[in-house]
C-alpha cells in the first residue's frame, strides 16, 4: 500500500516511522510519503491561505497548492488513489472504516489548517473523515490516528494477524479481559477457567466477559446488535449478577 499525506507540517509525522507503522515501512509493506504542499504554491509570498470572500473570521486554505500537489502525486504514483479530506464535518472514523481503507492500494490524506478549505478543494476528494465531534488545530493528528488504525489490517504487518481479529470492535463488542504470567500477583489471581485447558469453557468465558464489558461501558453497541441465543442467555446472566451485586 502507498499512503500520501499533504500537510504544512511534515515533521509532525516523524512518529509514523516507529512501532507497527515503522516496521511496515521497513518491510516494504507500506510506502509512506508526506508532502509539504506549501512547496507547490505559485504565490510570490509563498502563502497557502487567504481571506474568505464575503468576509468572516479566519483564513482559508487556497485551492491551487493542493490541486498541484495532488497532480504531482498522481503522476509519481501512476494513480490518484483514494483521496481523503480531514474535516470535522466528515464521516466519523471507526474500526470498520479502517478496514475499508485497508482495502485500497493508495490513500492520500489532506490535512488542513486554519479556518477551513476553499470549497473547490472538495472536488478533489473521494470522502471526508473526522475523528469525532470536536475540532483540532489541524488535520495531522487525525490523519496519524487513521493511518495507524488502517495499517494494522494490512497483510503481514502484525506479528500475529489474529491480534487484529480479536481486537475490541472487531465483532461489535469490546474485547474481553486478558492475563499473562504470573498466575497470581499481589493476591490477584487469574480466573481459574483460563488455566483449565478447556477451550470451550474459555471461549464461553471470553464471550461473556466481552458482553459484560460492552454492557457496562458501551451499551450503545448492543442496541443494534442481533444477539445469538447464547449471547442473550449470557447477557441475562450478567444482568442478574449485577442486580445481585
Amino acid at each position: 500500500m502507498r499512503i500520501d499525506v499533504l500537510s504544512l507540517f511534515p515533521n509532525m509525522f516523524a512518529p509514523m516511522h516507529q512501532s507497527i507503522v515503522g516496521k511496515a515501512i521497513e518491510r516494504g509493506k507500506l510506502d509512506f510519503q508526506v508532502t509539504d504542499f506549501r512547496d507547490y504554491t505559485t504565490n510570490k509570498h509563498n502563502n497557502v491561505d487567504d481571506y474568505p470572500f464575503g468576509g468572516g473570521a479566519g483564513m482559508l486554505l487556497t485551492a491551487q497548492p493542493i490541486f498541484d500537489a495532488i497532480d504531482h502525486i498522481e503522476q509519481e504514483a501512476g494513480q490518484r488513489g483514494h483521496v481523503i479530506l480531514m474535516d470535522p464535518a466528515g464521516r466519523k472514523f471507526d474500526h470498520k472504516v479502517a478496514q475499508e481503507l485497508a482495502g485500497y492500494d493508495h490513500l492520500t490524506f489532506i490535512a488542513g489548517h486554519y479556518e477551513g478549505y476553499d470549497e473547490r478543494i472538495r472536488e478533489l476528494v473521494d470522502e471526508e473523515l473526522s475523528l469525532g465531534d470536536y475540532v483540532l488545530t489541524g488535520g495531522e493528528l487525525g490523519a496519524m490516528v487513521m493511518i495507524d488504525a488502517t495499517v494494522r489490517f494490512l497483510p503481514e504487518v502484525l506479528g500475529n494477524q489474529a491480534s487484529a481479529n480479536t481486537d475490541s470492535f472487531e465483532d461489535g463488542l469490546l474485547e474481553y479481559p486478558q492475563y499473562t504470567r504470573p498466575a497470581e500477583f499481589r493476591g490477584r489471581a487469574v480466573p481459574d477457567v483460563l488455566l483449565s485447558g478447556n477451550h470451550a469453557k474459555i471461549a464461553e468465558w471470553r464471550l461473556k466477559e466481552s458482553l459484560r464489558r460492552t454492557y457496562l461501558r458501551r451499551p450503545d453497541l448492543l442496541t443494534n446488535r442481533t444477539l445469538t441465543a447464547q449471547e442473550r442467555d449470557l447477557l441475562d446472566d450478567i444482568k442478574s449478577e449485577i442486580e445481585e451485586g
